[in-house]
């Protein structure tokens, strides 16, 4: 077993015989990395487990903690389980109630979310059960409390599932937070990390660490036995495209829907017990699901579950499923983590998966055993997405898995733990700091950092102290700080974790009549004078006025900016990787399904294939336009602010850019004038001042600075009586970023605006690697039409300027045209694509 560092010799007596017995009675055998994660906790070591779905990671995060309270029952809480949702813990809780009953233990285990009534959340803090499953915001809660140091005083584990899920992301620097506080309130406490899909475990390692930092002799790494390798197809029409199977069978040329394979997803449904359909946005699972209804002919009983829905519509959608009452549920990544529906036998990933870990995280909620295969079928939704499903397919294939290493923490996170804690009571802050270092996403904070969050937490920040309201804490006789007074506390409270949920913006004609909602997303990267398409009509972006897209009707030119399209999830570098690869390596074509085979060989006989050491831009005219195609492969956001940056660097150069539209693989910007110096034209300087320009003129940093606000407790969403609205917030946020801007510029929150901005939408971090590796290795091919691999790009734009009913039958049409024209020749006679 592969371990990491060694774990000491096993003890003789690994389970006591009541444990024997049960595992015995079930006619089960404990797994050796069941019994390797016991071992680590006798010998007082916190584990990190890396298991296959099926492999009782679970039971195992568990087991140490019920032995230790079988052979030493103790009052008080003993062991935490953090999980990543709330429908998880419930889960779990019912999972974990079975042994315990039935071996007749003496332990208590209860639930702890925001949906749990005040009268028994008051009674756990009072008399708390021996294991309590909760969430990192419902801990966070319990740590301001000023009796934290009793509730947690007798605490021995703390158990945290799906740990890759959460390290990473915001949620998990609060949690890592809480588990720095949680060691100075209850030392002994070990904890344990459960994972099925982990790309670097090296800082999971140091997320569990004490230390904050890996290697880390105080975490054992335990990897649990492989897995049945799972069953993976794609799922393609059955024809080769040019008459065998129906019209709308067709493998398209563009979209994100995948609506062409309705029937065919239809039949596999029918032909299992159960089956999990996941897409990547709510929107197309919205969309899905309706078409579904239609094509349900036997009345089977589908659902859809996503994150928009209420909660009492999804908590129905999973007790049904638990009950084995669903032939399908269509979802979205809020079903991606471990919740144990032993009826489904086959998953369905619509549209890429954008990432290996991804789709092996989804895959795995089939069949939860490890002697039986995982059932799935991917269904590309264009093209270039059986590019990356095959691509995916090949690495999960190869054991390798992506996504990027977990960041440093965002400060905005830190000033609500800095602040959560003075709740709890007063703290020295020499003493904090050494406790936030101990935590690995603030493990390189520097001091000057750090007292300067502390200082926002305290005053506001130099131009802020002169209102009361910012001084949330104040220093006491001693030198420490304390909470400025119980207002503050009690807006703590309500207002504590870091998910902000996204807005949408009514769109309004000036300051008239209303025309609809559009989501916030789209409206970020618009200037005024750009032009869109929204309810049918071409209108002009004149700018934000709180939660309003003021806009006139008609513009000058085309729409300059593309609307959004797809998920949101870019694609991973690794996978863009292979998809690069797999298009240079001419060898591996004929594994392709014969249409994408030829769409290449015809690639390869108009202009060239992209390689992966160097950037394929193609030039060629079309219809009184000329456009320009990067083949970037550096995913969606990224593209974006690229295509936001290219389009003013042609303006300077004359070129009159009139809009863009990116993909995760590509980039189209079409112009009135062509591009001859492609070197200049994507130099990396564009990084500097262009991009402080755009960045300065756009919404994306005052939006982004909202959230930031509200994490940090700058702004307080929910008050006693009632909760801001959307609009009060953005109002609010919006003055403070003004003043901020004008009189401290180097505030520490518009320091975490612009980090977070450069690491979330913008994509900065990935533009310039690709920039940087591009300098002089661009491949310019100036066409005297499209070409192949340029035409789901350009059908990306054509939709742009399309609207109404019509536009399916406008785009069939628009894609044969385009079709023609890219293969027009010699070899149009050979060739059925």
């Amino acid at each position: 077993m592969n371990h990491t560092p060694p774990l000491p010799a096993p003890r003789a007596s690994a389970l006591p015989p009541a444990f024997e017995a049960w595992f015995a009675a079930k006619g089960w055998a404990a797994h050796p990395h069941q019994l390797e994660m016991l071992d680590a906790a006798r010998a007082g070591r916190s584990a990190l487990l890396i298991a296959p779905t099926g492999g009782g990671k679970t039971l195992a995060g568990f087991l140490a903690s019920l032995v230790e309270l079988a052979e030493d029952p103790r009052a008080g809480l003993h062991t935490l389980y953090i999980s990543p949702l709330k429908a998880l813990a419930v889960d779990i809780h019912r999972n974990l109630t079975a042994p315990i009953e039935e071996m007749g233990l003496a332990v208590t285990a209860e639930t702890r979310t925001g949906d749990t009534p005040s009268s028994k959340r008051q009674r756990q803090r009072k008399k708390p059960p021996h294991i309590l499953l909760t969430t990192p915001e419902s801990l966070a809660l319990l740590l301001s409390y000023p009796d934290a140091g009793e509730i947690f005083a007798g605490l021995r584990c703390v158990v945290v599932d799906e740990l890759h899920a959460l390290a990473g992301t915001k949620r998990g620097e609060l949690l890592a937070l809480a588990l720095a506080r949680l060691a100075t309130l209850a030392p002994e406490a070990r904890r344990v990390g459960l994972s099925a899909t982990v790309a670097h475990p090296a800082a999971l390692e140091a997320y569990l660490s004490k230390t904050g930092r890996a290697p880390a002799p105080d975490v054992a790494v335990v990897r649990g036995g492989e897995a049945a390798q799972a069953e993976v197809k794609i799922l393609l029409p059955s024809g080769p495209g040019a008459g065998g199977e129906k019209d709308e069978e067709r493998l398209p040329w563009s979209g994100h829907m995948g609506l062409y394979a309705i029937d065919r997803i239809y039949a596999a449904i029918r032909a299992h017990k159960t089956t999990l359909v996941f897409v990547n946005t709510r929107a197309q699972a919205e969309l899905f699901f309706q078409a579904l209804w239609h094509a349900n002919e036997e009345h089977l009983p589908i659902a859809l579950h996503h994150g928009s829905l209420a909660a009492e519509q999804r908590r129905k959608v999973e007790a049904m499923m638990a009950k084995g009452g669903l032939r399908a549920v269509v979802a979205t990544s809020s079903l991606d983590l471990g919740i144990d529906w032993a009826a489904v036998d086959l998953v369905l990933q619509v549209g890429a998966p954008k990432g290996t870990s991804r789709l092996l995280q989804r895959i795995g909620r089939a069949n939860h055993r490890l002697d039986e295969p995982s059932r799935a079928l991917l269904v590309p939704a264009n093209r270039f997405e059986v590019l990356e499903c095959k691509a995916a397919l090949d690495a999960m294939r190869a054991g390798e898995l992506d996504g990027d290493a977990p960041r440093p923490g965002g400060l905005d996170v830190l000033a609500q733990h800095v602040l959560g804690t003075a709740c709890a009571a007063p703290f020295d802050p020499d003493a904090l700091y050494a406790e936030v270092v101990a935590a690995a996403p603030y493990a390189d904070l520097p001091r000057e950092t750090f007292d300067a969050v502390v200082e926002f937490v305290r005053t506001g920040g130099y131009a802020l102290q002169a209102y009361e309201r910012f001084q949330r804490v104040r220093e006491t006789e001693d030198g420490r700080l304390e909470v400025a007074d119980r207002r503050v506390a009690q807006s703590y409270r309500m207002n504590v974790g870091t998910i902000v949920e996204a807005t949408t913006l009514k769109v309004r004609m000036g300051r008239g009549r209303i025309l609809g909602e559009i989501e916030e997303y789209f409206v970020q990267w618009l200037r005024p004078g750009d032009t869109f398409l929204f309810s049918g009509r071409l209108l002009t972006f004149q700018g934000l006025r709180e939660t309003f897209v003021e806009c006139s009707p008609g513009g000058e030119g085309e729409p300059a900016v593309p609307a959004y399209m797809g998920g949101k999830l870019p694609l991973t570098t690794q996978l863009a990787d292979r998809v690069r690869t797999m298009l240079e390596d001419s060898a591996s074509w004929p594994t392709l399904p014969g249409p994408v085979e030829e769409w290449l060989e015809l690639q390869r006989w108009r202009s060239v294939l992209p390689k992966a050491d160097s950037l394929l831009v193609e030039s060629f005219p079309r219809a009184d336009r000329e456009y320009l195609v990067a083949y970037t492969f550096a995913g969606r956001n990224a593209h974006q602010t690229l295509g936001m940056l290219l389009t003013r660097r042609m303006e300077r150069m004359g070129l009159g850019p009139l809009g863009f539209v990116a993909t995760d693989y590509v980039i189209a910007v079409w112009s009135v004038k062509a591009c001859e110096d492609m070197d200049a034209l994507f130099d990396q300087d564009m990084l500097g001042d262009d991009l402080e320009e755009w960045m300065a003129e756009s919404s994306l940093l005052k939006r982004t600075f909202r959230n930031v606000a509200v994490i940090a407790g700058l702004i307080e969403r929910k008050l006693p009586g009632h909760e801001k609205t959307g609009r009060q917030v953005t109002f609010n946020a919006d003055l403070i970023y003004d003043v901020l801007r004008r009189h401290q510029p180097d505030h520490i929150l518009l320091q975490a605006t612009r980090e977070d901005a450069a690491r979330g939408l913008t994509d900065i971090r990935r533009l310039s690697d690709l920039l940087v590796g591009v300098q002089g290795r661009i491949v310019h091919r100036r066409l005297d039409r499209v070409s192949p691999l340029a035409v789901p790009v350009l059908l990306e734009v054509g939709k742009e300027q399309v609207a109404g009913g019509a536009v399916e039958a406008l785009m069939d049409d628009f894609a044969e045209t385009l079709v023609q024209e890219a293969i027009g020749g010699p070899m149009q006679a050979s060739l059925q694509i």
